[in-house]
């Protein structure tokens, strides 16, 4: 799986705590071997976000990607559920 990433996730993960920094990381192990794997709960979006998809990262924190083909993910958004659906 070929990862990338907008340059507005980029700004948004470098505000990250170490912590949700390290949940992510261990999400996109996950992520990236097998893709549908229950534990990051990746799952498609509906309204302003239909298109995109959902990967959940501990409690309340999700990445929101677009699949490009059947190996790329491009990741566009990152935070709290609340910051990412305003």
């Amino acid at each position: 799986m070929e990862l990338t990433y907008h340059p507005k996730f980029k700004k948004q993960y470098k505000k990250l705590q170490p912590a949700q920094r390290e949940r992510f990381a261990r999400a996109l192990v996950l992520f990236k071997i097998q893709p549908n794997h229950p534990e990051p709960y990746n799952h498609p979006l509906i309204g302003q976000w239909k298109g995109h998809r959902s990967i959940a990262f501990g409690g309340d924190w999700r990445a929101h990607y677009l699949p490009k083909g059947d190996n790329e993910a491009y990741f566009v958004a990152i935070g709290t559920h609340n910051q990412l659906y305003k």
